[in-house]
């Protein structure tokens, strides 16, 4: 039988990391094979740890995002947690860092420092604001960058904003940060440059909100909040059936909206209403298109309406909870789940979303804080004695 090799094995990555953004990132390069030792204060380790404790007493957060990885505690303001640390990163490919704001340069961290002696080495800079510029000294969390890109006045209803309900600016930046450091990787092995990667939580959402932006700057005023309709697109949103429970569906062409008319409002005529002829004339007339669907959804109960909207080919769903998604019969069916160890415990887990024909995704435990740290120390050479004396003196 084949052992099985995962595309990043023999990449090394060692990570000062925190929170989500940067954890996201070395997951993903973990999930792939790629060894990450990811480096934490000693004692509590990273903050995410105690975000919540709901995951058979672990953090939600933490349980997501560190699977796959080796722990190791350092105090890098000890020289001699320092010394550790440049021991790991000479025989790294990949150093990823989402330490606060001119940290990484005050540690002599940042990505000049960090390469000068190692050309080969792919840093990867996480931070809120960037490196430069005038908010470069900016500590910058989600919900923060939410409201400074404009995604929060997007979000919510006529009556009020609101937070997206994930963490969208942490894990835009993480997906950056992983490709970005795919990139390096694949530009090294075929030029045999290391090129440094930089990714900013304020720079990564600003590309995902660049629809709104095109929008706002050409057409004069932004898109308005309106909960689960489209700005853009009528009808596209949720409407309550007879049974109370809501369905969303959306209209993506003039096919649909004729065969919508037809064969679900049951009034062809509404086709070529002036009203409603184009795209453009159901959003300007967005109540009273909104209102007709209303009156149909609400004379059948939800399975009706789904089935109905299914046989004339329109896109619709009902409206689930967390709960609900869980049990989705499509991660069922194609074996979405697998199955990771905590601490103390097993969890179920869903396997990342790219598969690689013939390849099995790597999903090792959780660590616990600091549990590799004897093991690392052994192989950068250090005694059983230098490890004690270490502990000892709370350096790792």
């Amino acid at each position: 039988m084949s052992v099985q090799r995962y595309p990043l094995a023999g990449v090394t990555v060692v990570s000062l990391e925190q929170a989500v953004a940067a954890p996201y990132a070395t997951r993903q390069l973990a999930d792939l094979g790629a060894r990450v030792i990811k480096v934490e204060r000693p004692g509590g380790g990273d903050f995410a740890r105690r975000y919540d404790t709901t995951v058979h007493g672990h953090s939600s957060y933490f349980v997501w995002l560190n699977r796959s990885k080796e722990s190791l505690t350092l105090d890098l303001k000890d020289p001699r947690g320092h010394e550790i640390l440049h021991d790991l990163l000479d025989g790294a490919d990949v150093f990823v860092q989402n330490l606060a704001p001119g940290a990484a340069a005050r540690l002599g961290l940042d990505a000049a420092a960090v390469t000068a002696r190692r050309p080969n080495l792919i840093p990867c800079t996480i931070s809120g604001y960037g490196t430069t510029g005038p908010w470069s000294d900016r500590k910058a969390y989600d919900l923060l960058v939410q409201c400074q890109t404009g995604l929060v006045s997007l979000t919510g209803t006529p009556e009020g904003t609101a937070r997206t309900g994930i963490s969208v600016a942490d894990i835009a930046a993480g997906m950056y940060a992983y490709s970005g450091v795919l990139t390096a990787l694949y530009t090294r092995a075929t030029t045999g440059e290391a090129h440094p990667v930089e990714v900013s939580l304020f720079e990564a959402l600003a590309e995902w909100m660049g629809q709104p932006a095109y929008y706002t700057r050409y057409g004069g005023t932004q898109p308005p909040r309106l909960g689960t309709q489209h700005a853009t697109i009528a009808p596209y949103g949720t409407y309550t059936a007879a049974d109370g429970k809501d369905v969303l569906f959306s209209i993506q062409n003039e096919r649909e909206w004729v065969a919508l008319c037809a064969e679900f409002l049951g009034r062809a005529e509404l086709a070529d209403d002036p009203r409603f002829a184009t795209g453009s004339d159901r959003v300007a007339h967005r109540e009273e298109l909104n209102a007709v669907v209303a009156e149909r959804c609400a004379r059948s109960g939800s399975d009706e309406v789904l089935k109905d909207l299914e046989r004339i080919g329109i896109a619709c769903a009902g409206v689930n909870d967390v709960a609900a998604f869980l049990d989705h019969p499509v991660l069922a069916a194609r074996g979405r789940w697998s199955e990771v160890e905590v601490p103390g415990a097993t969890v179920e887990a869903l396997l990342p979303p790219a598969d690689l024909a013939g390849l099995h995704t790597r999903m090792d435990p959780v660590p616990e804080v600091g549990e590799h740290t004897a093991a690392i120390l052994a192989e950068l050479h250090r005694t059983e004695e230098e490890v004690a004396a270490l502990r000892a003196d709370g350096v790792v």
